[in-house]
C-alpha cells in the first residue's frame, strides 16, 4: 500500500496545478501572469492509483507507475502513460507508508479534469521542495468551459497559486467567451 498522506499531498499538488478557472489577460500574449484559484483537497478524500503496472525500487527510491495511469480523487482525475515518483525519507519505504514525496514525473500524455475545466500536456513535473508544477509540450491547452488558453509551458508555483502560460516561441494563444462570465 502506498502512503496515504504521500498521495493526498501529491494528488493536490496535481490537481491544484493543473486547472485555472481564469487567466485573466489579453488574447496573443507571449507570457500570460496570473493568479490561479486552484482546487483544494481535503485529506479525507480516498484517492484510488490505478496503472497496468507499479514497479518500486527501494534502493533507488523511486515507484514507476506504467501503461494508463489513472489517479481520482473525488471529482478529480488525471491521467499519464507513465508516472514516476521520487522519494524521500531515512529507511523510509513506500510500501510501509513512512516515504515523503521529492518528485512527481509525468509521461506520455497528461490530462487533468475536474469538472469543467480541463488540462492537457505532453509531460509534467512536480517538485514538492519548491512547491513547484510544471506542464510542458508541443502545446499545452487549458479549458473551462469554452474558455481555451493555448501554450508551450505552463507553470504554477503552488505555494502563491501564481501561473504563468508561455508561448511556444510565438504568442499564447486565448479564446474566451464573454458567455461564460459569472452574471453580476
Amino acid at each position: 500500500m502506498i502512503n496515504r498522506r504521500l498521495l493526498t499531498r501529491n494528488t493536490a499538488v496535481l490537481i491544484a496545478a493543473g486547472f485555472i478557472s481564469c487567466l485573466a489577460a489579453t488574447a496573443h500574449a507571449q507570457t500570460t501572469t496570473s493568479q490561479m484559484e486552484g482546487l483544494k483537497l481535503s485529506g479525507d478524500q480516498p484517492i484510488q492509483i490505478q496503472s497496468d503496472q507499479l514497479e518500486i525500487k527501494e534502493q533507488e527510491k523511486k515507484a514507476y507507475f506504467t501503461g494508463n495511469v489513472q489517479v481520482v480523487q473525488g471529482t478529480t482525475t488525471m491521467k499519464a502513460g507513465k508516472m514516476t515518483v521520487l522519494y524521500t525519507g531515512e529507511g523510509g519505504s513506500v510500501t510501509s507508508g513512512s516515504a515523503d514525496i521529492d518528485k512527481i514525473f509525468l509521461d506520455d500524455t497528461v490530462f487533468l479534469t475536474s469538472g469543467t475545466q480541463q488540462a492537457t500536456a505532453e509531460k509534467g513535473e512536480f517538485d514538492m521542495k519548491s512547491q513547484t508544477f510544471v506542464l510542458s509540450g508541443k502545446q499545452v491547452v487549458l479549458s473551462e468551459g469554452p474558455n481555451v488558453f493555448k501554450g508551450c509551458k505552463l507553470t504554477v508555483l503552488m505555494e502563491t497559486g501564481q501561473a504563468k502560460l508561455d508561448a511556444c516561441g510565438g504568442r499564447v494563444e486565448i479564446l474566451l467567451d464573454p458567455k461564460s462570465r459569472p452574471k453580476q
